[in-house]
């Protein structure tokens, strides 16, 4: 019989989680009885729809950053205390987010509890978070954060069992009281998903026939080191060169585990120094991808749209299932807009955040999404999948390669010469002062409700209209505000302006510019070189180096 103790505690303020959970310095969780009161709020906001924390299974994984092993006790400690009848827990806690989506679904459990602060550094003074998926293995909606805010802001009492520390290393079953413990290899049942969606021989075939093809994929010290692993080397037969920091480490190596050309520099360098063909790199949690190639890297904007444009031709899931739409976030270029055109489909433009897709796929209106913050999916889960994307570039290249040779920037330019090329770029300007980034944002929001920026000519552009990106969703009828000011010009080129952390901390200020072009003779232009102008407009209206005093952004993608 399990002791239940009841533990006096009292609220702490900010545990509101955003789409992407709880994320806050380590130092913060490990206050005391923090993350108790977080989990105890989480446990208690599981949807009645979905049966509640009595009799739940839940999935628990996360990217092994530092301070998991310490919170995978916690929640067992709590589950039990809350009746929780089953946790199913990749070994040492390791599961992509990806991977967890996929076991919720598989197993048809209630939902499950990531550890991840997704691309976000690791380390005793970095990030940690806590973050909820509900039973369609998607992020949980709105009505569930916020029912977990409310609940975290109102704690008088933890309810905890009093348990001895639980080994996750050794697979297999335990039981904790009336509570069953399942730990297993998060990355099996992974594999097995992609052989379902993939033709795993068409790309073997193609590795067969093209020794000389070289590709090197990085892990970053991340949780799909394992999965790259397994697929690349032990799958598809590659050598141990093929990948790099495939070992999960709980600071990531030191690195920032964000797969962009900035933060990703290690494969940059190696694919450039060494020629190879094929570079790709995912992040922390392992739901974001990057692609490159021999003098060519793929934006994400671009990335959807060229998976878009092959799924069916190369894809087995989708020659099954068809595709039945296609979606991007707002600030992502427009090309995949034009493939979906070009198909006949429908497609949409929604807020950013991983939920907004998952309404529409859960009633069957998309098929292929992406955002311009390099994450990439498809309805096969409810989160972007960074493995994923990099499997159907594989899939993409074994086709393009059966006749001729085909290189990544040949897939890229022969792409822009059916529907042009969407010049695009985001600019993060990181940690500048919260309030002036608003003071910024609200200047330009007074212009647009005057309609001073209407018509108005700015260098070469003229603005043909500009708001503040509001969604309806088409599902469920609920309307998101204030997503972002958008800036339209005539000839269809587009500047976006969006800021993240907003207050007394720190805010990134994210500036996204796109232009777009059916001229091949720009088709090859280096994209900062083919955006310049219109970089200069976007500093001109916003007054971007007066709000934040600075010149250069942090990073470029």
């Amino acid at each position: 019989m399990v002791n239940i103790q009841t533990v006096p505690t009292q609220p702490f303020e900010g545990q509101k989680p955003g789409t992407s959970g709880l994320r806050k310095r380590v130092k913060i969780f490990q206050q005391k009885h923090y993350t108790e009161n977080f989990i105890q709020a989480m446990l208690e906001a599981i949807p009645e729809s979905d049966g509640g924390a009595k009799g739940a299974t839940l999935v628990i994984g996360g990217d092994g950053r530092f301070y998991s092993d310490e919170v995978l006790q916690v929640i067992v400690k709590i589950s039990v205390a809350h009746g929780v009848s089953k946790l199913i827990v990749g070994r040492n806690g390791i599961v992509s987010t990806p991977a967890a989506s996929n076991i919720i679904r598989k197993r048809k459990a209630t939902g499950g509890i990531l550890l991840t602060a997704s691309h976000n550094p690791g380390g005793p003074d970095n990030d940690f978070g806590i973050k909820y998926n509900c039973s369609n293995g998607g992020p949980a909606p709105e009505s569930v954060t916020d029912r977990i805010y409310e609940l975290s802001k109102t704690v008088k009492e933890l309810k905890m069992a009093e348990v001895d520390r639980i080994d996750f290393s050794q697979l297999g079953t335990q039981q904790v009281g009336e509570m069953t413990i399942e730990v297993i290899d998060g990355v099996t049942d992974y594999v097995e998903l992609m052989k379902e969606i993939f033709d795993f021989d068409a790309i073997k075939q193609f590795f067969a026939a093209n020794k000389d093809f070289k590709m090197l994929f990085d892990g970053m010290n991340g949780v799909t080191g394992p999965y790259g692993h397994r697929l690349f080397v032990e799958e598809f037969g590659l050598s141990e060169s093929s990948v790099m920091r495939c070992v999960p480490k709980p600071d990531f190596g030191g690195a920032h585990p964000d797969p962009n050309l900035t933060y990703a520099h290690d494969l940059v360098e190696a694919v450039e120094r060494q020629g190879l063909d094929f570079g790709a790199a995912s992040d922390g949690d392992g739901d974001r991808n990057m692609i490159i190639g021999k003098n060519a890297f793929v934006t994400p904007s671009d990335s959807v749209a060229i998976i878009a444009h092959y799924a069916k031709d190369v894809i087995p899931y989708f020659k099954t299932n068809g595709i039945h739409g296609l979606a991007r976030s707002m600030p992502t270029s427009q090309a995949v807009d034009l493939v979906a055109k070009k198909m006949g489909l429908e497609h949409f433009e929604v807020p950013t955040g991983w939920k907004f897709f998952g309404n529409l796929m859960d009633a069957g209106r998309c098929s292929i999404c992406g955002e311009e913050s390099f994450g990439t999916g498809s309805d096969h889960i409810r989160e972007k999948d960074g493995v994923w994307a990099i499997l159907a570039w594989l899939s993409i290249i074994a086709y393009t390669n059966k006749e001729k040779r085909t290189s990544v920037q040949e897939i890229l330019q022969k792409h822009y010469k059916v529907y042009g090329r969407n010049f695009f770029s985001r600019y993060d300007y990181e940690e500048v002062d919260g309030h002036r980034a608003e003071e910024m944002v609200e200047r330009l929001r007074k212009q647009i409700a005057s309609k001073e920026l209407e018509n108005k000519q700015v260098g070469d552009f003229v603005i043909d209209n500009a708001d503040d990106f509001e969604y309806l969703d088409p599902i469920d009828g609920s309307v998101s505000k204030k997503q972002g000011i958008r800036i339209i010009f005539k000839d269809g080129s587009r500047i976006i302006l969006r800021l993240s952390g907003t207050g007394s901390q720190g805010a990134t200020v994210r500036l996204y510019v796109e232009k777009y072009s059916n001229d091949p003779a720009e088709y090859p232009k280096n994209a900062q070189e083919g955006l310049k102008p219109l970089i200069n407009v976007a500093l001109e209206l916003s007054e971007l180096e007066k709000f934040t005093g600075r010149k250069e952004p942090t990073v470029i993608t």
